[in-house]
């Protein structure tokens, strides 16, 4: 797909772009993959941290993701613009030997100042088409019931399958209940 038309399925304003990270370019960018996670937690976003989430913190955490990039089993997925990450998404694959078909999504994070421009949605189709390319036709993930990822989701075509109260700590320590999902591809 051309950049052009990349920009026309996001908003008229949207510039992003959206590509997979290698784990050199991930290293490299520590500093901006933090930021965007910190800034999602900010701003109450429950994606496994709670309120007060340091930049080192979130730092560390990437760095374990780059095993998994390094080996093919994770793809790291960021949208751009200007030249800064501005948003994430995660593809991990199924390792267990009876789950060739699936993968999962993860860290679907979009800066808060860069939110409702369609670049949520760039990012999950993104994931999902290298998933179907891999030979992936099982996709599922969670999140925060009544939360901004679950609409984006929803709108995504994906299909809730249940709901589990009291699952995770919000970003304020207060239970919340978690949705999950799937995708058939």
């Amino acid at each position: 797909m051309n950049e052009a038309a990349t920009v026309a399925e996001g908003s008229p304003t949207d510039s992003a772009a959206i590509r997979p990270l290698t784990a050199g370019e991930a290293i490299a960018r520590l500093g901006e993959l933090a930021a965007v996670l910190v800034d999602a937690v900010v701003h109450g976003a429950s994606v496994n941290f709670l309120a007060g989430l340091t930049a080192q913190e979130a730092a560390a955490f990437w760095r374990g993701q780059l095993p998994g990039i390094s080996d093919g089993s994770r793809v790291l997925f960021v949208a751009e613009e200007d030249g800064r990450i501005v948003g994430t998404v995660i593809l991990t694959y199924a390792h267990q030997p009876n789950a060739p078909h699936r993968a999962e999504i993860g860290k679907m994070l979009v800066l808060a100042s860069h939110r409702r421009r369609g670049i949520g949605k760039r990012l999950l189709r993104a994931a999902e088409e290298t998933a179907r390319a891999a030979g992936r036709t099982l996709l599922l993930l969670d999140t925060q019931t009544g939360s901004a990822g679950e609409a984006l989701y929803r709108a995504c075509g994906w299909h809730a399958f249940g709901v589990v109260p009291d699952h995770a700590l919000a970003t304020d320590g207060v239970p919340a209940a978690t949705t999950f999902f799937y995708k058939k591809l």
